[in-house]
C-alpha cells in the first residue's frame, strides 16, 4: 500500500451527517483516495473506513478485518448497497474511528451482502459474516450520513459522546 495517512474527522463534522455523493469518475484520484483510506485506517488500527471519515463526501469504503470463519478479508467497495442482511443477530460491540474511545453493544445481522463496484468500475459483490458483516453495515451507514451511535438509546449515545478520547490520528 502506498497511500498517505490522513486525519480522521470526528463526530460533529457535517460531512459525517450527509449522504455521500455517488462516485462517477473511476480515475487516478479515486485510486489515490482508496490508498489514503487504507493508510489512514491502518494508522488508526481500524477495521473499516468510509470516505466521509476523511472529509470526502464520496460513496466508497475500505475494510480489513476477519470474517465469521476467521479469514482475513481486505477490500474496498465503491457506490455500495446492502442487498441482504440476515442470519442470527450478533449482539457484539461496535466502535468508530470518528467516535474514538467508546464501544457499545449493537445488535446487527450476522450475514450481509453488499454490491457495488471496484475502483475501476467493475461490478463486485461482498458477502460477509461475523465482524466483516458488522463492518459492511457500519461503513454503509457512514455513506448514508449515519453513525453507530445513532442506533443507540439517547442515554447510551450521550455516554458514548462523553467517553470519546481524541487520538493522534483524529482531526481536531
Amino acid at each position: 500500500m502506498t497511500g498517505t495517512a490522513r486525519k480522521i474527522v470526528m463526530v460533529g463534522d457535517p460531512v459525517l451527517r450527509r449522504a455521500s455523493r455517488p462516485v462517477t469518475a473511476f480515475d487516478d484520484s479515486l485510486a489515490a483516495l482508496i490508498e489514503d483510506m487504507f493508510a489512514s485506517m491502518r494508522a488508526a488500527d481500524g477495521v473499516g473506513l468510509a470516505a466521509p471519515q476523511l472529509g470526502v463526501d464520496l460513496a466508497v469504503f475500505v475494510y480489513d478485518c476477519l470474517d465469521g470463519d476467521d479469514r482475513q478479508c481486505v477490500g474496498h467497495v465503491v457506490n455500495p448497497h446492502v442487498v441482504q442482511a440476515s442470519g442470527p443477530i450478533d449482539p457484539g460491540d461496535e466502535g468508530c474511528l470518528s467516535v474514538p474511545g467508546p464501544f457499545a453493544s449493537l445488535p446487527r445481522p450476522s450475514r450481509v451482502t453488499v454490491v457495488g463496484t471496484d475502483r475501476v468500475g467493475a461490478p463486485l459483490s461482498v458477502n460477509g459474516t461475523g465482524l466483516l458483516a458488522r463492518c459492511l453495515l457500519h461503513e454503509t451507514d457512514h455513506l448514508r450520513g449515519a453513525l453507530y451511535i445513532d442506533h443507540l438509546s439517547w442515554r447510551r449515545r450521550r455516554r458514548a459522546l462523553r467517553e470519546m478520547v481524541p487520538a493522534e490520528w483524529s482531526a481536531s
